[in-house]
Protein backbone atom coordinates (compact mmCIF):
# COMPACT_ATOMS: atom_id res chain seq x y z
CA UNK A 1 0.00 0.00 0.00
CA UNK A 2 1.64 3.52 -1.00
CA UNK A 3 2.73 6.06 1.77
CA UNK A 4 -0.66 7.84 2.51
CA UNK A 5 -3.39 6.19 1.89
CA UNK A 6 -5.60 6.11 4.11
CA UNK A 7 -8.37 3.55 4.56
CA UNK A 8 -11.45 4.72 6.66
CA UNK A 9 -12.52 0.98 7.26
CA UNK A 10 -9.18 0.12 8.83
CA UNK A 11 -7.97 1.12 12.04
CA UNK A 12 -4.16 2.65 10.80
CA UNK A 13 -4.08 5.68 9.30
CA UNK A 14 -1.01 7.25 7.96
CA UNK A 15 -0.07 10.96 8.44
CA UNK A 16 1.43 12.59 5.02
CA UNK A 17 2.96 15.83 4.83
CA UNK A 18 1.56 18.46 3.06
CA UNK A 19 2.70 19.20 -0.58
CA UNK A 20 3.29 22.84 -0.82
CA UNK A 21 1.25 25.29 -3.01
CA UNK A 22 3.87 27.45 -4.08
CA UNK A 23 5.27 26.66 -7.29
CA UNK A 24 7.09 24.08 -8.65
CA UNK A 25 9.88 26.09 -9.87
CA UNK A 26 10.36 27.91 -6.34
CA UNK A 27 10.82 24.58 -4.72
CA UNK A 28 14.46 24.15 -4.01
CA UNK A 29 15.03 20.64 -5.24
CA UNK A 30 12.31 18.88 -7.61
CA UNK A 31 12.15 15.28 -7.61
CA UNK A 32 11.27 13.27 -10.97
CA UNK A 33 7.46 13.67 -10.14
CA UNK A 34 7.48 17.22 -9.53
CA UNK A 35 9.12 17.81 -12.93
CA UNK A 36 6.71 15.74 -15.03
CA UNK A 37 4.16 18.44 -12.92
CA UNK A 38 6.16 21.46 -14.26
CA UNK A 39 6.76 20.21 -17.75
CA UNK A 40 2.38 19.54 -18.22
CA UNK A 41 1.97 22.88 -17.11
CA UNK A 42 4.87 24.87 -19.25
CA UNK A 43 3.56 22.57 -21.97
CA UNK A 44 -0.25 23.91 -21.73
CA UNK A 45 1.60 27.57 -21.27
CA UNK A 46 0.38 30.27 -19.52
CA UNK A 47 -3.23 31.21 -18.54
CA UNK A 48 -5.70 31.76 -21.42
CA UNK A 49 -8.27 30.84 -23.23
CA UNK A 50 -8.36 26.57 -24.33
CA UNK A 51 -10.56 24.34 -25.93
CA UNK A 52 -9.79 20.70 -27.00
CA UNK A 53 -8.44 21.32 -30.38
CA UNK A 54 -6.02 23.43 -28.62
CA UNK A 55 -4.28 20.62 -27.00
CA UNK A 56 -1.03 18.81 -28.25
CA UNK A 57 -1.92 15.08 -26.89
CA UNK A 58 0.64 13.13 -28.43
CA UNK A 59 3.32 15.72 -26.61
CA UNK A 60 1.62 15.24 -23.04
CA UNK A 61 1.36 11.72 -23.45
CA UNK A 62 5.14 11.42 -24.18
CA UNK A 63 5.75 13.79 -21.25
CA UNK A 64 3.46 10.91 -19.25
CA UNK A 65 4.71 7.82 -20.55
CA UNK A 66 8.71 9.19 -20.11
CA UNK A 67 7.84 9.33 -16.05
CA UNK A 68 8.91 6.17 -14.36
CA UNK A 69 6.41 5.71 -11.33
CA UNK A 70 8.39 6.26 -7.90
CA UNK A 71 6.06 6.21 -4.83
CA UNK A 72 8.57 7.95 -2.64
CA UNK A 73 8.24 10.54 -5.01
CA UNK A 74 4.10 10.84 -5.56
CA UNK A 75 3.12 9.25 -2.16
CA UNK A 76 2.09 12.51 -0.36
CA UNK A 77 -1.19 12.90 -2.75
CA UNK A 78 -1.97 9.48 -2.06
CA UNK A 79 -5.18 9.53 0.07
CA UNK A 80 -7.51 6.57 -0.46
CA UNK A 81 -10.29 5.64 1.35
CA UNK A 82 -11.97 2.17 1.06
CA UNK A 83 -15.56 2.83 1.88
CA UNK A 84 -15.70 4.80 -1.84
CA UNK A 85 -15.08 3.75 -5.59
CA UNK A 86 -11.88 5.98 -5.96
CA UNK A 87 -10.77 9.49 -4.58
CA UNK A 88 -9.80 12.79 -6.71
CA UNK A 89 -6.88 13.79 -5.32
CA UNK A 90 -6.13 17.60 -6.66
CA UNK A 91 -2.09 17.62 -7.70
CA UNK A 92 -2.03 20.85 -9.92
CA UNK A 93 -4.33 22.71 -11.85
CA UNK A 94 -2.31 23.99 -14.83
CA UNK A 95 -2.50 27.55 -14.76
CA UNK A 96 -6.39 27.05 -15.02
CA UNK A 97 -6.38 25.03 -18.18
CA UNK A 98 -5.95 21.60 -16.88
CA UNK A 99 -6.52 19.18 -13.55
CA UNK A 100 -3.98 16.89 -13.06
CA UNK A 101 -5.23 14.44 -10.09
CA UNK A 102 -3.79 11.10 -8.77
CA UNK A 103 -6.78 9.00 -8.26
CA UNK A 104 -6.71 6.15 -5.33
CA UNK A 105 -8.83 3.41 -6.40
CA UNK A 106 -10.39 1.17 -3.92
CA UNK A 107 -9.56 -2.72 -4.11
CA UNK A 108 -12.46 -4.11 -6.50
CA UNK A 109 -14.14 -1.31 -7.09
CA UNK A 110 -14.44 1.30 -9.71
CA UNK A 111 -15.81 4.53 -11.95
CA UNK A 112 -19.58 4.70 -13.16
CA UNK A 113 -19.79 4.49 -17.11
CA UNK A 114 -19.12 8.73 -17.58
CA UNK A 115 -17.55 10.93 -20.03
CA UNK A 116 -15.55 13.33 -19.99
CA UNK A 117 -17.10 16.71 -20.73
CA UNK A 118 -15.59 17.29 -24.29
CA UNK A 119 -12.00 17.57 -22.78
CA UNK A 120 -8.77 15.35 -23.38
CA UNK A 121 -8.37 12.38 -20.59
CA UNK A 122 -4.64 11.15 -20.00
CA UNK A 123 -4.09 8.27 -17.60
CA UNK A 124 -0.85 6.60 -16.38
CA UNK A 125 -0.65 3.50 -14.14
CA UNK A 126 1.33 4.60 -11.28
CA UNK A 127 0.55 1.39 -8.76
CA UNK A 128 -1.34 -1.91 -9.74
CA UNK A 129 -3.20 -2.77 -12.71
CA UNK A 130 -6.55 -1.22 -14.04
CA UNK A 131 -9.45 -2.16 -15.91
CA UNK A 132 -10.38 0.08 -19.03
CA UNK A 133 -14.14 -1.02 -20.37
CA UNK A 134 -15.53 1.73 -23.65
CA UNK A 135 -18.71 2.05 -24.29
CA UNK A 136 -20.13 3.52 -27.40
CA UNK A 137 -22.01 6.39 -26.71
CA UNK A 138 -26.05 5.65 -26.77
CA UNK A 139 -28.32 6.86 -29.03
CA UNK A 140 -29.31 10.07 -27.36
CA UNK A 141 -33.39 10.21 -29.65
CA UNK A 142 -33.71 6.26 -28.87
CA UNK A 143 -32.48 6.18 -24.63
CA UNK A 144 -34.81 9.34 -24.25
CA UNK A 145 -37.97 8.11 -25.85
CA UNK A 146 -40.60 7.04 -23.63
CA UNK A 147 -41.61 4.07 -26.39
CA UNK A 148 -38.23 3.07 -27.14
CA UNK A 149 -37.29 -0.11 -25.05
CA UNK A 150 -33.99 0.09 -23.22
CA UNK A 151 -30.81 -1.47 -24.64
CA UNK A 152 -27.71 -2.55 -22.64
CA UNK A 153 -25.00 -0.52 -23.76
CA UNK A 154 -22.38 -1.68 -26.52
CA UNK A 155 -19.06 -2.52 -25.45
CA UNK A 156 -16.57 -1.37 -27.67
CA UNK A 157 -13.18 -2.82 -26.37
CA UNK A 158 -11.73 -3.92 -23.05
CA UNK A 159 -8.57 -3.74 -21.49
CA UNK A 160 -5.77 -4.38 -18.64
CA UNK A 161 -3.16 -1.23 -17.80
CA UNK A 162 -0.38 -1.94 -16.05
CA UNK A 163 2.10 0.16 -14.04
CA UNK A 164 4.09 2.74 -15.94
CA UNK A 165 1.13 2.48 -19.03
CA UNK A 166 -0.70 5.49 -20.56
CA UNK A 167 -4.06 5.45 -21.87
CA UNK A 168 -5.78 8.19 -23.72
CA UNK A 169 -9.88 9.16 -24.22
CA UNK A 170 -12.19 11.71 -25.36
CA UNK A 171 -15.77 11.64 -26.16
CA UNK A 172 -15.39 11.03 -29.58
CA UNK A 173 -14.05 7.77 -28.85
CA UNK A 174 -17.20 6.81 -26.42
CA UNK A 175 -17.70 7.04 -22.95
CA UNK A 176 -16.14 4.50 -20.48
CA UNK A 177 -15.58 2.99 -17.27
CA UNK A 178 -12.24 2.43 -14.66
CA UNK A 179 -12.06 -0.48 -12.00
CA UNK A 180 -9.60 -2.21 -9.62
CA UNK A 181 -9.74 -6.02 -10.20
CA UNK A 182 -8.02 -6.48 -7.59
CA UNK A 183 -9.59 -7.25 -4.58
CA UNK A 184 -7.21 -6.52 -1.73
CA UNK A 185 -4.82 -3.78 -2.90
CA UNK A 186 -5.47 0.04 -3.86
CA UNK A 187 -3.97 0.69 -7.48
CA UNK A 188 -3.28 4.64 -8.11
CA UNK A 189 -2.85 6.58 -11.43
CA UNK A 190 -2.24 10.06 -12.69
CA UNK A 191 -4.97 12.26 -14.56
CA UNK A 192 -4.78 14.68 -16.83
CA UNK A 193 -7.83 16.46 -17.81
CA UNK A 194 -7.15 19.42 -20.88
CA UNK A 195 -9.67 21.42 -20.58
CA UNK A 196 -10.91 21.05 -16.86
CA UNK A 197 -14.21 20.73 -18.19
CA UNK A 198 -15.79 18.65 -15.91
CA UNK A 199 -14.41 20.07 -12.75
CA UNK A 200 -16.40 23.08 -14.22
CA UNK A 201 -19.75 21.15 -15.55
CA UNK A 202 -19.29 18.55 -14.40
CA UNK A 203 -20.04 14.76 -16.72
CA UNK A 204 -22.54 12.23 -17.56
CA UNK A 205 -23.20 8.75 -15.60
CA UNK A 206 -24.98 6.25 -17.93
CA UNK A 207 -26.51 3.40 -17.03
CA UNK A 208 -25.72 -0.12 -18.41
CA UNK A 209 -28.20 -1.73 -19.07
CA UNK A 210 -30.37 1.22 -20.76
CA UNK A 211 -28.07 3.38 -21.95
CA UNK A 212 -29.97 6.42 -19.38
CA UNK A 213 -27.50 9.39 -18.90
CA UNK A 214 -27.40 11.32 -15.50
CA UNK A 215 -25.80 14.71 -15.05
CA UNK A 216 -23.15 15.02 -12.00
CA UNK A 217 -23.21 18.53 -11.77
CA UNK A 218 -19.48 18.48 -9.94
CA UNK A 219 -16.74 16.36 -9.49
CA UNK A 220 -15.05 17.58 -6.19
CA UNK A 221 -12.16 16.32 -4.73
CA UNK A 222 -10.82 14.62 -1.72
CA UNK A 223 -7.69 16.15 -1.38
CA UNK A 224 -6.10 19.57 -2.52
CA UNK A 225 -2.05 19.74 -2.29
CA UNK A 226 -1.77 17.08 0.03
CA UNK A 227 -4.58 18.36 1.88
CA UNK A 228 -7.98 16.61 3.27
CA UNK A 229 -10.88 18.91 2.03
CA UNK A 230 -14.27 19.30 4.16
CA UNK A 231 -16.49 16.51 3.88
Amino acid sequence: MAVGITQTMAAATTTVPLCLKSSFKETPSLNNFDKLVQALKDALGPSSGLTSDDVDVEHLARLMQDYRSDEVEWSRFAFGDASRGYTRNLVDEGNGKSNLLLLVWSPGKGSPIHDHGNAHCLMKILQGNLTETRYAFPDSTSSSSPSSEPEPMQVISEKVYRENEVAYMADELGVHRVWNQDPDNFAISLHLYTPPNVAKGGCNIFNPETGKKSHVPKCGYYTAYGKRLNK
